[in-house]
């Protein structure tokens, strides 16, 4: 069967799809990725092509005042979507597939399978466009509104009119252009354990709660600075990925402080520059106490953490999940605050924080909190650890 998977965003939306192409392809599948530039993830052995966007570049200014935020839609975000949404198209029909799978920010892509009639299923790796009652599209409303938490959902689906005529340019690749009507999925795949989401009783049957899509693959062992910095006693992972609005430096702090409150060594991934750690610090008689590094394998550093603080980016949270650590969630935008309720009502984490109040006192209070979820989160670890998502996404594509 041959795949064409289409993805948008940043790491956290890209390293599913990458995991999804390696297993498929190595089940044998002809399979083709489209992903953004720069997305930092490991696509050895992958079939690949650009999507001609930068995410990177698009998300760099979070936190940014209005106005600003207005000259960097039409000076960034608006010219890498159209790049995309027409890249998507010309890849697309340069490998004619037999089923598209896309990211919901792909929006060419359901026209260019009709197109091709193919069937196309989309992935949402945040629930945000198959409505239910059981809480608000993540992202659009931060509190459960009850009956009307279906509404909310059409505030996602309102984005193809954002990007009508981009769309409408793109398809004018396609023969007759865009469609004036395209079929539903064929399928929505969404890539999150049921034990960090119980599927909603509301949701359709062509609706697949897979399980996350994590490849087993040996996890690399960390060079020799960290590997005896992780053999020096109980010690926190905190980072923020691709976040980095703010102050990092006050939030580098802040993270170290309330790490030392609780006799806890500080491993810090400064990511984007979402942390970073101050000098004064850095010259500290306890220094050796804190490793800041740029990046590091989640699955090489967590399993003995005494927790995690993180953004709540979905990638991340099931990334902890699986390593059966708690967490300190410190949202910044988009479905952030979501993950942070959700981990906090099931038990694996402290109440989340959003991060322009965060603070050193805030947070020892949270690491507190998070520090007694321990048992729970080693219990949902063991069951995250056993589930087959991408096997399950495998055979609900095959079927389509």
């Amino acid at each position: 069967m041959r795949m064409m998977l289409l993805t948008a965003g940043t790491r956290g939306d890209v390293e599913p799809f990458a995991a999804l192409a390696r297993f498929a392809a190595g089940h044998g599948h002809e399979v083709r990725l489209g992903l953004p530039d720069s997305s930092g993830v490991d696509l050895s052995g992958l079939d690949t092509v650009s999507l001609e966007v930068d995410f990177h570049r698009l998300v760099q200014e979070h936190g940014i005042s209005p106005w600003t935020a207005v000259r960097h839609f039409r000076t960034e975000v608006g010219p890498g979507m159209r790049r995309m949404l027409a890249a998507a198209v010309r890849e697309t029909l340069a490998f004619a597939p037999d089923v598209v799978v896309h990211h919901p920010k792909v929006l060419t892509a359901p026209a260019v399978a009709q197109a091709l009639g193919a069937p196309h299923v989309v992935v949402e790796a945040v629930p945000v466009l198959t409505p239910t009652r059981q809480f608000p599209a993540p992202g659009v409303v931060n509190r459960d509104l009850g009956r009307f938490n279906r509404a909310t959902y059409a505030v996602a689906r309102g984005a193809e009119r954002m990007f009508r005529r981009d769309i409408d340019r793109a398809c004018a690749q396609l023969s007759g252009g865009r469609p004036a009507v395209v079929p539903a999925p064929a399928a929505t795949l969404l890539p999150i354990s049921p034990q960090l989401l119980p599927r909603p009783d509301d949701w359709p049957a062509s609706v697949h709660l897979t399980g996350s899509w994590h490849a087993d693959a040996p996890v690399p062992e960390p060079d020799p600075a960290v590997r005896e910095f992780l053999r020096g006693g109980p010690y926190l992972v905190a980072t923020f990925g691709s976040m980095a609005s703010g102050d990092p430096l006050a939030r580098g702090r802040a993270v170290v402080e309330s790490a030392r409150a609780h006799g806890l060594r500080t491993l810090l991934l400064t990511g984007w520059g979402g942390l970073a750690l101050p000098d004064d610090l850095r010259r500290d008689l306890q220094g050796d106490d804190v490793l800041a590094v740029p990046s590091l394998p989640l699955d090489a550093v967590l399993p003995g953490a005494a927790l995690a603080i993180h953004h709540g980016g979905a990638g991340t949270v099931h990334t902890v999940a699986r390593a059966g650590v708690p967490h300190v969630v410190v949202p910044f935008l988009a479905d952030q605050p979501f993950w942070g309720r959700q981990l906090h009502s099931i038990g694996l984490a402290a109440a989340p924080i959003p991060q322009k109040k965060l603070t050193a006192e805030r947070l020892t209070a949270a690491i507190s909190d998070a520090l007694r979820c321990r048992p729970a989160a080693e219990r949902v670890g063991l069951k995250v650890r056993k589930e087959h998502g991408l096997q399950t996404a495998l055979s609900v594509l095959t079927s389509c």
